[in-house]
């Protein structure tokens, strides 16, 4: 079996580099497998861990610093999540989003403001003109949507978004766009998601 995961020094950190196309289940084997040469770099210096190369869900990241902290306390980041964002598409990746993280929000979102969350957020309230949304999963508004959504920020194209009424001028879902025309407007929408690399919005 290849390696899907390569161990290194990087000044004043140990580098775990994942392969995107490997799954979690052969990373947890492997990882195992590694922690006798991992501990050894660890004989005279705590230096921290960067795990890099794959993104991650919560509880496979969480899976992974419980394995490595069993045999070594040591601080250990996630480099390949800190940018959430619209900047942060680096590769489209699928994951089932059926069982996500998800963050509750009570309130209306006014111009100029904007939420993130690595799961997925639903929002009791409106989100009005000049605000944004985004989140690694879904988006569910019990309201309006009039400003920017943005679903799968980190890639995922089996995220969604749903609202009571979606008139923001433009939707996304991964790495895809949608500009709202006026007539989808005039006739309600309320679910947008991906079928064949575009985006679909349904009544």
């Amino acid at each position: 079996m290849k390696s899907c995961m390569t161990i290194s020094m990087r000044k004043n950190k140990v580098v775990i580099k994942i392969k995107e196309e490997a799954e979690q289940e052969e990373i947890v084997e492997e990882l195992n497998k590694k922690m006798v040469d991992l501990k050894k770099l660890y004989k005279d210096e705590k230096n921290p861990i960067s795990v890099e190369g794959k993104v991650l869900t919560v509880k496979e990241k969480e899976e992974l610093k419980k394995i490595i902290n069993q045999k070594i306390k040591v601080d250990i980041s996630f480099k390949s999540t800190q940018g959430l964002g619209l900047a942060s598409i680096k590769k489209v990746y699928e994951k089932d989003v059926a069982d996500s993280v998800t963050r509750l929000f009570r309130g209306s979102l006014r111009s100029g403001q904007k939420l993130e969350f690595e799961g997925s957020l639903v929002i009791i309230g409106d989100v009005n003109s000049g605000a944004e949304v985004i989140a690694s999963d879904n988006i569910i508004i019990v309201g309006i949507l009039r400003g920017l959504a943005h679903a799968g920020a980190q890639g995922n194209k089996k995220a969604i978004i749903a609202a009571n009424s979606i008139e923001g001028p433009q939707i996304r879902i991964a790495n895809i766009v949608k500009e709202i025309e006026f007539e989808d407007i005039e006739i309600r929408k309320q679910y947008a998601y991906i079928d064949d690399e575009s985006i679909i919005l349904e009544e």
